[in-house]
């Protein structure tokens, strides 16, 4: 199902659970004091928020109506009359009045006197209301009306129902905001003129609609239409706007068109003041057996290098007969410039390599295990630019890829790191058969980085054929608190070359076997920590793995890179991803992990490890083709806490033994004492490669002592002022990176977004956009996207309005 389109709502789009009533059926009633016994007990009904709408085995499809006063008469197929705290129930509606009056004649019913309908959290006031009950026919004079899910009131001179699926306001305001002292308007406020509604159409039009911010119209239109429930409706949305370093002002007015109930297109015609006018577009459809996206951004002519830019990108998903899916990924640009200029239009991670990728499967179930079969095909668009010192080595194209996977039961949950605890030994394994054809996006060579002058040319890549099959069989066995996984695995691939290696060949071959063997223990014992009762775990483990040497050095490298150093790659069997490079190993990993977890609720308070590997002989295939003869590896040290709820710290060290420093390490730390106060710090280091220090943060500034008190009331809008941001510092580089820096003020009933968004287009250049955002609460968000920017960058960060907006629970997001 789509999800609904951000629609700009309407001033009284929760009025749908009022107004959208079926007609009332009253039960005629002869009730007169000098009929009753008083010596009679009279019936007293069980309190209920709802009634059922039938008795059970009745074919009445009606609710049935309560009717309770403190005086009540009534003459079969006539007239009743009730007076005095009246209430009538009629499912989950509950109508209250001084007095009514119902002529079962005419069908037609009267309430006086302080009327108050209320249903599903909305509640419409006002001194009289009369209905014809079967056509559902009425006025309500002078109604005032608020709903819970939003959080907003307002009211209307008249409200005429035509009938149960069509009604009319005359004069119609709507504002989450209390009227203020001295002014005697709220903050802010949506008024209309006219405004009809067609439940059975979900579309509502308000003729003359204006919202003003502090009496200045910030918005107008002659018609707007909206949805007026969660559905969706074409109309205008809110217009987006922005302003950076590049692109100068930019303005976007985008036309939401719900085309059929699955597909819907959002259409946004934008204009900035340094590069001109074009248009935004994306197309949406949800189709039995395929669903997908596609997005358009076209500038026709950009002012600033004179020619037409676009960005392209297609997602989409399908499935054929007999069990086969596909899939489609695509992106693509104008120009090498357009990351720069354009970042936010670009959907890809990392922006300079954008995707082309058609994939094709079937997944078949056995008796035996699973097997999958595939094809694909895999292509970029690298963004080089015309400065060589920054362009960057691009990975192979895939054209295409094919191939074959077989895997016994549960095989990939023992290479996931499962542990058979209680589970009876038996073989299992796994095969892959799998062809490709590598090649590259270009054939320009790259500088040298290790050239001091900046002259030198790093050779062209080889592009070729490669066959490979990657084969295992396991005897996986355990107990209760222990493993061991003994393991066989074989890597054989088969090269043909589009250039000539160093001794002239273009065809290539090897076949390389692995033994490895995995034992762990888990220990556990009942402990105390900082005297709270704690069940502390102790969990040792070895890894020997046994691969011979077999000579690399010819081989080409299309999808082999070193693994990082952390705790996965230090458990696994190759140091390399991929298949072209398998590294000989006579090592065993040693590590232990100790965890305390809290014996009550068994959350994890503290996690200690250490690994090690030890070598037996040395290691020839490395990644820089250096051999290592160090007997001990770098130590592993890892660890977590959160002793107290309003901490959480975690790290990872590498420390060389043979250097006497660390090497690597990433360190991070995050203080939460409540809502809306979050600090964040982190540390990385890669040494001789990059050091990077990082603050992220949302904190009140000032105002914020009594905001609790006004977020659960309507009672007052007075400001608070909070401070929200990421900042990352490149201590090698001494310069700022990608950073952003916002302030907030939330009034209650509207918040204010402002700030900076700072992006790195290089090493010298950079992308400064201002954010610029007023959130009205309950109603909808103007201006720039600063929300998504703060949520994407700050860890731990939370809407202000988060439990008064309705934007936050999905309905106009």
């Amino acid at each position: 199902m789509l999800r609904p389109a951000p629609v700009l709502p309407p001033p009284l789009t929760s009025l749908r659970s009022l107004l959208a009533l079926t007609p009332l059926a009253l039960a005629a009633m002869s009730v007169g004091a000098q009929t009753l016994d008083p010596e009679a007990i009279p019936p007293r009904l069980k309190p209920a928020r709802s009634l059922d709408t039938a008795r059970p085995g009745s074919a009445e499809q009606k609710p049935a109506l309560v009717l309770e006063a403190e005086s009540l008469k009534s003459q079969v197929d006539a007239q009743t009359f009730a007076q005095g705290q009246v209430r009538l129930r009629y499912g989950d509606l509950l109508l209250r009045a001084d007095q009514l009056s119902y002529d079962q004649t005419k069908d037609l019913a009267r309430a006086e006197g302080s009327v108050e309908v209320s249903r599903n959290g909305t509640v419409v006031r006002g001194p009289s209301l009369q209905l014809y009950l079967e056509k559902f026919e009425g006025e309500f004079v002078s109604p005032q009306y608020s709903f819970a899910l939003t959080g907003g009131s307002g009211r209307a001179q008249r409200l005429r129902f035509i009938d149960a699926s069509h009604v009319e306001a005359q004069g119609a305001t709507y504002s989450s905001c209390p009227v203020e002292e001295g002014s005697g308007r709220p903050a802010w406020q949506l008024t209309t003129r006219q405004l009809r509604m067609n439940f059975d159409a979900n579309e509502g039009v308000a003729e003359d609609a204006v919202l003003r911010f502090y009496g200045v119209p910030i918005l107008a239109a002659p018609a707007l239409s909206f949805p007026l429930g969660e559905g969706r409706k074409s109309g205008w949305l809110p217009p987006n706007m922005g302003l950076d370093n590049r692109s100068g002002f930019e303005l976007g007015l985008p036309y939401y068109w719900n085309i059929a109930p699955q597909r819907d297109a959002t259409l946004t015609p934008f204009f900035m003041t340094r590069r001109g006018a074009g248009l935004d577009s994306e197309f949406r459809y949800l189709e039995p057996g395929h669903a997908g996206q596609l997005n358009l951004a076209l500038l026709p002519r950009d002012r600033i290098i004179d020619r037409s830019r676009w960005d392209l990108r297609l997602s989409h998903d399908g499935e054929l007969m007999d069990d086969w899916r596909y899939r489609w990924r695509l992106e693509r640009v104008s120009d090498d410039e357009y990351w720069k200029d354009m970042p936010r239009r670009l959907q890809n991670v990392p922006q300079r390599l954008l995707p082309a990728d058609f994939s094709l499967s079937r997944l078949r179930s056995y008796g035996w295990g699973e097997m999958q079969t595939y094809a694909r095909v895999q292509r970029w668009q690298a963004l080089q630019g015309l400065d060589m010192a920054a362009q960057f080595e691009t990975p192979y194209q895939r054209s295409p890829q094919v191939g074959l996977r077989l895997n016994t039961q549960a095989d990939d949950l023992v290479l996931a790191g499962f542990r058979p605890w209680g589970r009876r030994a038996r073989l299992e394994g796994g095969l892959e058969l799998e062809y490709n054809r590598f090649d590259l996006t270009t054939s320009r060579q790259l500088l040298d980085p290790s050239d001091p002058l900046g002259k030198k040319l790093l050779p062209v890549p080889n592009t070729g054929e490669r066959l490979h099959l990657l084969s295992h069989v396991s005897l996986p066995m355990g107990g209760a608190a222990w493993w061991l996984v003994p393991k066989l695995s074989l890597n054989t691939a088969r090269y043909r070359l589009d250039q000539a290696v160093a001794d002239g060949r273009t065809s290539l071959g090897r076949s390389i076997p692995t033994f490895s063997l995995d034992h762990g223990w888990v220990f556990e014992r009942n402990t105390t920590l900082f005297d709270r009762a704690m069940q502390q775990s102790l969990e040792p483990r070895l890894l020997y793995v046994r691969t011979p040497y077999r000579q690399q050095d010819l081989f080409p490298r299309f999808d082999s890179a070193a693994k990082d150093f952390n705790a996965d790659s230090i458990y696994a069997e190759n140091q390399f991803s991929g298949v072209d490079r398998v590294s000989d190993a006579h090592a065993l990993t040693a590590g232990v992990t100790s965890r305390w977890l809290d014996a009550a609720q068994g959350e994890e308070m503290l996690r200690l490890g250490l690994v090690q590997r030890f070598l037996f002989a040395d290691q020839r295939v490395t990644p820089d083709d250096k051999p290592v003869s160090q007997r001990v590896s770098d130590v592993l040290l890892l660890g977590a806490a959160h002793l107290d709820r309003r901490w959480w710290m975690d790290g990872a060290l590498q420390y060389s033994p043979e250097a006497g420093r660390t090497m690597r390490s990433v360190l991070r730390a995050r203080y939460a004492p409540g809502p809306f106060r979050t600090v964040s710090v982190a540390y990385r280091l890669a040494r001789e490669q990059s050091e990077q220090v990082e603050l992220a943060w949302q904190w009140p500034l000032f105002g914020a002592a009594e905001r609790p008190q006004r977020r659960s009331s309507a009672g007052s809008c007075s400001g608070a002022w909070y401070s929200a941001g990421r900042i990352q510092y490149s201590m090698r580089d001494r310069r700022l990176t990608d950073s952003v820096v916002g302030f907030e003020y939330d009034a209650g009933c509207w918040v204010l977004r402002v700030g900076a968004e700072r992006l790195s287009a290089g090493r010298a250049e950079t992308n400064t956009r201002l954010l610029l955002q007023i959130e009205l609460v309950g109603l909808s968000q103007l201006g720039s996207n600063a929300l998504k920017v703060l949520k994407d960058n700050i860890p731990g960060y939370r809407q202000l309005s988060s439990d008064r907006s309705a934007s936050s629970h999905g309905i106009y997001d």
